[in-house]
């Protein structure tokens, strides 16, 4: 070991690896690489493409950052991936490098806790504090927001779009824009409830929770249309700003393809 690098690992020259970085055995790091300082390869990972892994992340037994798309229009340009801080990848996660079909990067924030086997597809941008448990399947182009945890063998359509503080139930197949502040389960995927264990944990107070859940119940449940929801809330001083992004999210899912707002339809 030298320099915290493994003997038995192979990391190019021209890799920029930070020396408070550790690589384990067998380890594989491209010379499009930057790794930093905190971060650890156990053993068997491997980071290439043009990647850069931020500080304290921690990578399990059979890793893959930065690997070809599994678009079958890529054709080899320098698109990346870029992963924030203190993030966990358990054994056999992968993220795929970008296509040159938005802006060309795959990006992860930070706190991320990805568990075994799950998978971010290429074009991802998945937020700070997302928990994607095992099996978890992103498909391409799919924008996963803030503190958001996707349960046991959620599959997500491609062009998805999973607002933050949301939850959804395992072995839910996910087609549609799943709006912020919302439990969704089932298959097809649909809100249940709002997230209280999430918003609690989080900090948001009794008042702006019971907002979120009469708003909720009455778009949801009694299923009244927005301009009355907005016009009802107001009335009783609770259309606050999170409410609000609900009934923005939801407008804009309903202007998309097949309820993904980021999936504009396109004339013949």
């Amino acid at each position: 070991m030298i320099n915290n690098i493994s003997d038995l690992a192979e990391v190019h020259a021209d890799a920029q690896i930070s020396n408070r970085a550790k690589i384990g055995p067998f380890c594989r790091v491209g010379p499009n690489v930057t790794i930093g300082e905190d971060t650890v390869l156990d053993s068997n990972v491997t980071i290439v493409g043009h990647t850069v892994l931020g500080r304290g992340n921690r990578c399990f037994p059979g890793v893959v950052i930065g690997a070809d798309p599994q678009d079958v229009s890529y054709r080899g340009s320098p698109t990346e991936v870029r992963i924030g801080d203190n993030n966990v990848f358990r054994e056999c996660v992968t993220v795929n490098r970008a296509t040159e079909k938005e802006d060309g990067v795959t990006s992860v924030g930070d706190g991320g806790y990805f568990m075994a086997c799950s998978h971010i597809a290429h074009d991802c941008k998945v937020g700070n504090h997302v928990h994607m448990a095992n099996n978890v399947l992103l498909g391409g182009h799919v924008h996963v927001g803030d503190h958001v945890n996707l349960s046991g063998s959620v599959a997500i359509h491609h062009f998805s779009t999973i607002g933050s503080y949301a939850f959804v139930g395992g072995l839910s197949r996910v087609v549609q824009d799943v709006p912020p502040y919302l439990i969704a389960e089932g298959s097809p995927a649909r809100p249940r409830a709002i997230n209280i264990v999430a918003l609690k944990r989080n900090g948001f107070q009794q008042d702006e929770i019971d907002a979120l859940r009469k708003a909720y119940k009455l778009i949801f449940r009694q299923k009244v249309e927005h301009p009355i929801v907005r016009d009802t809330l107001l009335a009783h001083g609770e259309l606050i700003p999170s409410v609000n992004q609900i009934l923005n999210f939801l407008d804009k899912k309903e202007q998309g393809r097949n309820g993904r707002a980021r999936q504009k339809r396109v004339a013949a």
